[in-house]
């Protein structure tokens, strides 16, 4: 997988994971946002590519920075973190 795909499916999940633990329904963030219900599908189902002017709108509409679409979870840090432990111990 490239790492452009990555990114991708990575935005998309910190998308659909702050809208939910938000509460929000996807025509709830449609309309705090502005644009149609069936976007905000396209974009968390990775159908479309938000342009940056949709991405913003949405970020706005979570009250979000767009960068923490971009960051790693907890849950990714400990998986990392318990992968490269694994290593180390196998190597000592």
């Amino acid at each position: 997988m490239s790492v452009l795909l990555e990114q991708q499916q990575k935005v998309i999940l910190n998308l659909r994971k702050e809208r939910e633990k938000q509460g929000l329904s996807q025509l709830e963030l449609a309309l705090r946002a502005n644009i149609s219900q069936n976007m905000i599908n396209y974009v968390e189902t990775g159908k479309r590519t938000p342009s940056l002017d949709t991405l913003l709108k949405i970020c706005e509409a979570l009250n979000i920075s767009p960068a923490s679409l971009f960051l790693d979870t907890n849950e990714e840090k400990e998986k990392a973190k318990d992968t490269i432990m694994t290593l180390v111990q196998r190597w000592m």
